[in-house]
């Protein structure tokens, strides 16, 4: 127990070396297990630095850039709903689900959705609804969003998934940019979208349709 206790304190000490700050983040982070998210060949390597390999030819984020998203989509007085699109094995997911009331997250890879929805299940995040569809045609379920975040990069921003926004909602995304990926926080607001520009990133691409 104590040795685990370590090791944790050890990794949250490391992400925050490398610049996060939100200690509600780094929280929820050091309670979610995620060796549980990983093929059980890789749970050794489960709190690497690296992205790892969850099948179908997708990965899991690093440590860093799921804090770093969570952390840049973070408005303390505005967490009630969030729209993900790319489940993947559902580590995200179960970070958002500690953040926001509601969870909404698409996966277009059957097996994906349907390990995601197990172990999700298995841990008791009961906020989350999970949907196996085309993330670029959101959530036709629910018309507004207080936050989406994608974890696959599209070459251009979707313009459904802006109109899935509330007004002063945000986007954070990977989008391609020439022959490199940048991550964006996109602000929705009455006078229109206001982007900036956060750091050079890699993620699988976004595709269309189901698979």
């Amino acid at each position: 127990m104590n040795n685990n206790k370590n090791f944790r304190s050890k990794f949250i000490n490391s992400l925050r070396n490398q610049g996060i700050k939100n200690e509600l983040i780094l929280d929820i982070l050091a309670a979610i297990p995620r060796e549980l998210f990983i093929e059980p060949a890789l749970r050794t390597r489960a709190y690497d630095h690296d992205a790892l390999p969850i099948g179908c030819n997708q990965t899991i984020s690093s440590p860093y850039i799921v804090a770093k998203m969570s952390e840049i989509i973070f408005e303390r007085d505005n967490m009630g709903s969030v729209l993900e699109i790319g489940t993947g094995c559902g580590y995200q997911t179960a970070v958002l689900s500690s953040l926001f009331n509601d969870v909404v997250s698409i996966e277009r890879i059957e097996a994906l959705h349907l390990r995601a929805k197990k172990t999700l299940a298995s841990l008791n995040f009961d906020n989350v609804t999970l949907i196996y569809g085309d993330g670029y045609e959101g959530c036709t379920k629910q018309s507004y969003f207080d936050a989406i975040i994608l974890t696959a990069a599209p070459k251009v921003i979707p313009d459904k998934l802006l109109n899935q926004l509330n007004e002063n909602g945000r986007m954070i995304l990977p989008l391609h940019a020439g022959g490199s990926q940048k991550l964006f926080r996109l602000k929705k607001t009455k006078n229109g979208i206001h982007k900036k520009d956060i750091d050079d990133v890699r993620f699988v691409p976004m595709l269309e349709g189901k698979a």
